[in-house]
């Protein structure tokens, strides 16, 4: 199987990886069964997938420790990555949101990143971390000026708490600016093959510099995965009611896209969510794709998106469904 290097790092996995913000529960997800969790993350390493992402603020440590349970005597075989810079147990003054009730700050100080990632070995049950990401940056450069944070995730580096550092939620300058200060190998961005500002904004600059890209939500929380109808319901809280394309009339566009895609999967013998999995791994050059999931089916139905190999032809046509999704 194909494997990616991440950035400059020497780090090399397949393209696609596991998500766990979902394993985190709490209002937006709601309440998941702990062992159900383990094994999802165990099934995903027994079935190829190599990259496991967590971060703190999901589920407020309660993901990285169902994490780190799931890893004990695994941990050797997979590349973890997870994250910084997002506190609820001392207030900033850069407020980021409220997480169920808990009030959630950015604080990218050096000493804030330094607890953060040996709160983090803790939660995960290990003695250092394969990537570490800023979650978010930072409004104000003078709160927090980027070379300290780069500074402080360069002596975690040296010090072989991580082994790559990675910044996530940013502008074409921060990579810039991260890449000014040290070694910056990878981005992880919200991208799918409908939300694309990716391509234009931030890939040129990765290029430049040999940053990776790894890509989240691809499935546009679930939307992608066939399984969604006009009908679907989504409860108050569910996350997804802020995503513009699971608004009724873009939905419909989306869904009678994956309508017209019955034939590639009759011809790949796959589901919608294989496919779109598959094709996003061939929009951007060496882009990690990142699944999100808590349940055991859910991980044996994305894994098949690894074996899958899409004709030129097929690649090209689906492109040109898409932009007319998005023109429309």
């Amino acid at each position: 199987m194909k494997e990616l290097e991440i950035g400059k790092s020497g780090i090399k996995v397949p393209f696609l990886g596991l998500g766990t913000w979902a394993i985190g529960g709490g209002s937006w997800w709601g309440d998941n069964e702990e062992q159900e969790s383990i094994y999802t993350i165990q099934e995903a390493i027994d079935r190829g997938i190599r990259w496991i992402d967590t971060a703190p603020v999901y589920g407020l440590g309660y993901s990285e420790k169902v994490v780190g349970r799931a890893l004990e005597g695994r941990r050797d075989k997979v590349i973890l990555s997870t994250k910084c810079a997002l506190e609820w147990d001392h207030e900033t003054p850069c407020f980021h949101k409220e997480v169920d009730g808990t009030k959630v700050y950015r604080d990218l100080s050096k000493k804030s990143i330094m607890e953060d990632v040996d709160r983090s070995l803790i939660n995960l049950k290990t003695d250092y971390i394969d990537i570490c990401y800023t979650h978010w940056q930072s409004p104000d450069r003078a709160l927090y000026p980027l070379e300290e944070t780069m500074d402080a995730l360069m002596t975690l580096k040296k010090q072989g708490k991580i082994r790559a550092i990675g910044a996530s939620n940013v502008t074409a300058q921060d990579i810039e600016e991260y890449c000014s200060f040290g070694q910056l190998d990878v981005i992880q961005e919200k991208y799918s093959i409908l939300t694309r500002r990716v391509e234009a904004e931030l890939a040129p600059v990765c290029r430049q510099y040999g940053v990776s890209i790894q890509a989240y939500s691809p499935l546009e929380q679930g939307l992608l995965t066939g399984k969604v109808t006009m009908d679907t319901e989504l409860s108050p809280g569910d996350v997804r009611n802020y995503n513009i394309w699971w608004e009724p009339g873009n939905r419909l566009k989306v869904l009678n896209m994956l309508e017209g895609w019955k034939p590639y999967c009759e011809k790949y013998n796959c589901t919608p969510g294989n496919l779109t999995i598959a094709l996003t791994s061939e929009m951007l050059d060496g882009v990690h794709v990142l699944c999100g999931a808590r349940k055991i089916v859910q991980v044996q139905d994305n894994v098949k998106a690894m074996k899958l190999v899409l004709e030129a032809e097929d690649i090209e046509q689906m492109k040109a469904d898409i932009s007319r999704v998005l023109q429309d």
